[in-house]
């Protein structure tokens, strides 16, 4: 009698439809009916990043779209291997957030093989997708340097923290910064190391620049707001931030506020919003055969204290 009950839950278990977990593990899509969207992301313990998942969410909801979604780890190896997972899925379409220009470029080599389309969203590989959505990293770069070029009247000693090295942004934002460095020969780079995008190592970075330079330092570019938040720590900690300029990209919350309080001295907005909302409405388009762009840039925006009030929700 229990073989007989145990042969009929085999059989009903059987049965059952398989789900796709949207939070990320994977798995086979749970409406044939319904567009599935495969999405890799660069890290989600990054602020900016979650923005741009939380907003492809909403998107993909409104949409009635399938949104499975991993997490990257900020290992382009990792990156692959969730792209491979995604083709043998059979998902209908697959968003990309790049780990590194280079090393994530494989994934795009994969899924195009596989003939499978794939939208970069935020940041580039040297292979190019069916589409990307995301911004010049490079305008950002120099609109950065710039503001803290005009506030330094041209002259003083200049900290860059780099975002994770071999990624589109810091790459980009490197090459806009050095770029208006030229422009002003007494700005000097004085110092310049990768923060990994993290606020306590940039923190950490920023505390042994000040061992070193100590009143030498006159302006800190951080290539996102969660380095330039560290930094900025650091520097009122050794009360030295009253005679330090620092300035900063993504307009984060923490960021948004510290520029509003006088702590920051500016941030430049990205559009997690658009970025974020754009993919997902660029790959159902290409799943769905309709005219779509094959690059969509989103302008950057500087954010200082005379306008942040517009920024903060």
């Amino acid at each position: 009698m229990k073989s007989i009950h145990l042969l009929a839950t085999l059989l009903v278990l059987a049965i059952l439809p398989t789900s796709c977990d949207s939070s990320g593990s994977g798995g086979q899509a749970g409406d044939e009916n319904k567009i599935v969207v495969g999405a890799t992301m660069l890290s989600m313990q990054n602020e900016f990043v979650v923005n741009v998942h939380d907003e492809m969410e909403k998107k993909a909801e409104e949409l009635g779209v399938e949104l499975i979604v991993n997490d990257a780890q900020r290992s382009a190896l990792k990156q692959v291997e969730q792209v491979e997972s995604f083709i043998a899925q059979k998902v209908d379409v697959i968003v990309l957030n790049p780990c590194e220009v280079e090393a994530s470029s494989p994934a795009v080599q994969k899924a195009l093989a596989a003939n499978i389309p794939i939208v970069n969203v935020n940041s580039a590989t040297s292979t190019t997708p069916t589409a990307f959505v995301g911004s010049d990293d490079t305008e950002a770069g120099r609109m950065a340097m710039r503001f803290i070029a005009e506030k330094l009247g041209g002259k003083g000693n200049v900290i860059m923290i780099h975002g994770y090295m071999g990624q589109a942004a810091q790459i980009q934002r490197e090459k806009g910064a050095k770029e208006v460095l030229k422009e002003y020969p007494g700005l000097k780079l004085i110092a310049e190391q990768t923060g990994e995008w993290d606020r306590a190592k940039s923190m950490s970075l920023m505390e042994n620049w000040i061992q070193s330079h100590g009143k030498g330092i006159n302006a800190v570019f951080a290539h996102n707001d969660e380095m330039g938040m560290g930094a900025l720590k650091a520097l009122e900690d050794a009360g030295l931030k009253n005679k330090v300029i620092v300035v900063s990209i993504d307009a984060i919350a923490d960021a948004l506020q510290a520029v509003k309080s006088g702590r920051l001295d500016a941030t430049v907005f990205q559009n997690a919003h658009q970025q974020g909302a754009t993919a997902i409405e660029t790959a159902v388009k290409i799943v769905k055969k309709e005219p779509y762009e094959k690059q969509v840039l989103i302008p950057f925006e500087l954010v200082t204290k005379q306008n942040v009030a517009q920024y903060i929700k």
